[in-house]
């Protein structure tokens, strides 16, 4: 969405007036901004820095208003960081010391936005290219426009309680065409700081794609927004939002950004596009297809391949039965894991599936782009809601998320085990080695003799007195991962389905996964 002024009027910035709340933004001083915006701003734009930082710090202030305790009170409130603030001098020094990053991040998404608003404003001058949305937008241009009026719940009702039951988890994503995902950007940073909401959100200009956890009304709230807003309410419905038990415990903190792809396959969007999909099924439609499959397994006669999408440690807990799960540490293996194995899918028709829908949209239209598949289709909104249908169907096991709380459950199968002791057990723990970041099975009873690592490696380094770390060593890759080919090449043209029973799979840019094969630690000595 536009700015709240019009730079291709040629008027300076500094001079005009915007006001959020109390605070007045007109100021003729210029403050130079930091050396890293120095290299990605022009001459012109760092002029606005001091109104583009004003405007940042006014927003983010207003965001923590929360109403007075009695009607008779008019005294605003702010509350931030657990801290009730009764005076603006105390919240603004409060905002000034502590959300620094917060206030200089939103300062160069506007300054960006502000930079596109008058390349392209220049560009439409000269042409009557403006839309009816486009004119809409510019009409409604502050960014405190679109957010929910809060003013009427108490600041317990919107935060996020104790407890999973108080709240939920939303995951949703929408491509379309975003001129401006830097306006998007600060708005989202806004909105969920408004609404107390954690998580993550990616912008790009083919859409957004988020997963933010609060309580039930902020994420009430943030839907109904999304819904209203004029850039999405005729690309998303209320069905587009999967909800799960949780809330803003589930996510250490808010990251909204500003990507290539909203989900990265490391392929541009320009060269491959959201808008050549596979046919998307509903989950009843892919019901019938998956049991029509199965029920021809072992016959040569069928041309029917069921791929998981995902990354191998998610499948590893989880997954249809039957399906051929590539052993991928990340989705931006899978274009290369279909270059190296493309005769597998020659003349296949392709059910394809991932958690929820994203990574088929674009992973399907890559597989398509090959020219070798008879038909290529996917799971409308993903494992989630052929769970929610389903919780009995042909997926077997959890369902991995991307947050702290690693699965989701919708059915009693367990369909991974201990790493070390071979167990029934899928509950993922991270690593116990500091700079190691693999997710690892190990059961309560091999934890109590301290098997609590993903490989000897790692048993050998937690044995050993512990070192200060490098500054750059945080994240290390250990033998599960460096012995594990990158790319792999399925053995036939039959691949290694995946049976009902579990075979060796591995990991992500998140969190990682160690070996599936057994593994025999020596055990840990006595403390």
């Amino acid at each position: 969405m536009p700015s709240s002024t019009s730079p291709d009027q040629g008027e300076d910035l500094e001079a005009c007036v915007l006001r959020f709340s109390d605070l007045d933004l007109k100021d003729p001083s210029v403050i130079n901004p930091s050396s890293s915006l120095k290299a990605e701003l022009d001459v012109n734009t760092k002029k606005k820095y001091s109104f583009a930082k004003k405007k940042a710090f006014a927003l983010f202030v207003k965001t923590k208003e929360v109403p007075a305790p009695s009607f008779e009170c008019k005294e605003k409130l702010w509350k931030c960081c657990q801290q009730l603030f009764t005076d603006q001098t105390s919240i603004h020094r409060h905002v000034a010391t502590r959300h620094a990053d917060e206030i200089c991040h939103q300062t160069a998404s506007i300054l960006k936005q502000l930079t596109v608003t008058l390349s392209s404003s220049k560009s439409l001058k000269s042409a009557d290219k403006r839309t009816p949305l486009l004119d809409y937008l510019t009409r409604n241009h502050d960014m405190s426009t679109w957010l929910p009026e809060t003013s009427c719940f108490s600041p317990d009702e919107l935060i996020s309680g104790q407890g999973s039951d108080k709240g939920e988890v939303l995951l949703y994503y929408c491509y379309l065409d975003l001129e401006d995902p830097h306006w998007v950007c600060a708005w989202q940073t806004a909105l969920c700081q408004h609404l107390h909401l954690t998580g993550k959100v990616r912008i790009a200009t083919e859409g957004i794609n988020g997963t933010v956890g609060g309580s039930k009304l902020a994420t009430r709230l943030y839907v109904e927004v999304m819904l209203s807003c004029p850039l999405f309410k005729d690309y998303l419905c209320k069905d587009d939002f999967k909800t799960s038990e949780g809330g803003a415990c589930c996510f250490p903190e808010l990251r909204v950004g500003v990507f290539e792809e909203i989900v990265p396959m490391g392929i541009s969007p320009n060269k491959i596009s959201y808008k050549k999909p596979g046919i998307h099924l509903s989950p009843g439609e892919f019901h019938k297809e998956v049991e029509k499959f199965l029920s021809l397994a072992n016959q040569e006669q069928n041309d029917t391949i069921l791929l998981d999408c995902r990354n191998f440690y998610e499948s590893k807990i989880g997954r249809f039965q039957g399906c051929l799960a590539p052993d991928i540490r990340k989705f931006s293996y899978f274009p290369s894991y279909v270059d190296k194995n493309l005769e597998l899918f020659r003349e296949k028709r392709v059910l394809m599936y991932c958690t929820g829908g994203i990574r088929c949209e674009r992973g399907s239209a890559y597989l398509k782009a090959k020219g070798v598949c008879k038909e290529v289709f996917q799971l409308k909104g993903g494992i989630h809601k052929y769970l929610e249908e389903f919780p009995d169907g042909f997926y077997k096991g959890k369902l991995f998320v991307f947050d702290e709380r690693y699965a989701l459950s919708y059915n009693s199968d367990i369909v991974s085990e201990c790493s070390s002791c071979g167990a029934p057990w899928d509950q993922y723990k991270l690593c116990s080695t500091p700079q190691c970041r693999q997710l690892v099975l190990t059961c309560p009873a091999c934890q109590g003799q301290g098997f609590t690592t993903c490989c000897v490696t790692c048993q050998e380094k937690g044995n050993r007195p512990p070192s200060i770390p490098a500054q750059n060593s945080f994240k290390e890759e250990c033998e599960c991962t460096a012995r594990r080919p990158r790319i792999p090449s399925e053995l036939s043209q039959q691949a290694q389905l995946l049976s009902p029973e579990p075979r060796p799979d591995v990991d992500e840019d998140g969190p990682c996964l160690c070996e599936p094969q057994r593994q025999h630690f020596s055990k840990p000595p006595q403390s």
